[in-house]
């Protein structure tokens, strides 16, 4: 129980550290990529790894990488992380703290005198988050070769500049992102830990989530058009009126959802009407629509029935739609054996856990298309998270990585 405290005392030094390198001070953390409060993360983050016995580098996409070399060195690597950029005004958590949980892996693997045969690769992930250029996961897509230096010049920030330059300007080289690339003979695997943004474990009151599958998404754009005319002489049987029609399908598609079951969940959390005018029928409405499910069939099931309604509202209201695809991915499965290391390793720590969906998707939901990849959930208070409300208490993260720890170990005497 003294090595948790001292982690946990770790942790919270760790954490309230990097919670002050954010550009909003006072209104929650603010760390975008290739900003100072990057800058200042990475330097921070370098100094840790050094300090817990790791040699660091950085690569093209401004993921920091730290290796504990093993005593095999045909062995494949052990990859641990999560990431260091942030949303804009969000927590102190999110990403961050499965960093942190990382590097104080190690320090607890070194401390109690193991000596692995697999070397340890901890990871700091750049641009998980998408916020600033429209494409997240970039060191994660990078390393399974998902990414390309045209992408890099094609995505650009609301103020017209590229991925590709802002990564020259941060100091980097994005015509080397094929480097990032990762040999997936030479990964036995990839853990991160991370907060569960949600409320299921803190509700519950359980101490740990072992996540065994990551839910497939698909999110769409919908734009309606009808005719904007006067609110006032237009009679509402002479209306072809946006905001009816999308308010008709939008009002069905959380119960569509529940009806499907399994975890599924849809949302329409983005409107735009135009023209937006208080006196004016409004004649069109763009909308959004995310749906998640750990079975791509219930996602496609919700889209289906929004399709049809979407084309009965069009015969009854006259109001036409255009339906515009935006991002498509397939459910992420943890690997078997690696929950049952963790659950293994909770039950003989006496931690309480249970497994569990992750409706969010991180950067072990990218790896496991190469890899096998295991999380670990630490809970969320009231299931908040992207805010300054965000909150999780520090001995939970040491408990996971006192867990962590364990399951590494058992791994490598395998």
């Amino acid at each position: 129980m003294t090595q948790v405290k001292d982690i946990t005392q770790r942790v919270k030094e760790h954490l309230e550290a990097l919670r002050e390198f954010t550009a909003t001070p006072g209104e929650g953390v603010t760390r975008l990529p290739f900003t100072n409060e990057a800058r200042q993360a990475i330097d921070y983050l370098r100094n840790a790894m050094e300090e817990a016995g790791l040699s660091v580098r950085l690569d093209a996409t401004g993921a920091l990488i730290g290796r504990l070399e093993g005593t095999d060195p045909d062995a494949p690597a052990i990859m641990i992380g999560s990431h260091y950029d942030t949303v804009r005004s969000g927590g102190a958590y999110d990403g961050i703290a499965g960093v942190v949980a990382a590097i104080e892996t190690v320090r607890a693997i070194r401390e109690s005198g193991a000596k692995l045969r697999h070397p340890i690769d901890v990871c700091a992930f750049n641009d998980e988050e998408g916020i600033m250029y429209g494409i997240g996961f970039l060191s994660s897509k990078a390393m399974i070769g998902a990414r390309t230096v045209r992408e890099l010049k094609e995505y650009k920030d609301p103020d017209g500049e590229s991925l590709y330059d802002a990564m020259k300007r941060f100091g980097l080289e994005p015509e080397d992102i094929g480097t990032c690339a990762l040999d997936p003979e030479k990964v036995r695997c990839f853990l991160e830990v991370h907060i569960e943004q949600g409320p299921v474990l803190h509700a519950k009151g359980i101490e740990l989530g072992l996540v065994d599958v990551i839910a497939g998404l698909r999110r769409y754009r919908i734009t309606m058009r009808g005719e904007a005319n006067h609110a006032g002489s237009t009679p509402m049987d002479m209306r072809h009126d946006a905001v009816e029609a999308a308010a008709k399908v939008i009002s069905l598609i959380p119960g569509w959802a529940r009806e499907v079951g399994g975890g599924t969940v849809a949302t329409v959390g983005y409107m735009r009407v135009s023209p937006n005018a208080l006196n004016t029928v409004a004649g069109e409405v763009e909308w959004t629509i995310d749906c998640r499910s750990s079975r791509m069939e219930n996602v496609n099931a919700v889209l289906i029935k929004m399709m049809q309604k979407l084309e009965e509202v069009k015969e009854e209201t006259g109001v036409e739609y255009v339906f515009e695809p935006l991002v498509s991915i397939e459910p992420g499965v943890m690997e078997p054996h690696l929950v049952d290391l963790l659950e293994e390793a909770c039950k003989e720590k006496g931690y309480s856990c249970r497994r569990m969906l992750s409706g969010a998707s991180h950067d072990a939901h990218i790896l496991c298309e190469k890899v096998p990849c295991a999380m670990i959930f630490i809970p969320s208070k009231d299931g908040v998270s992207h805010s300054p409300l965000e909150h999780s208490e520090y001995f939970d993260l040491a408990h996971a990585i006192d867990v962590s720890a364990a399951m590494i170990e058992k791994l490598d005497r395998e």
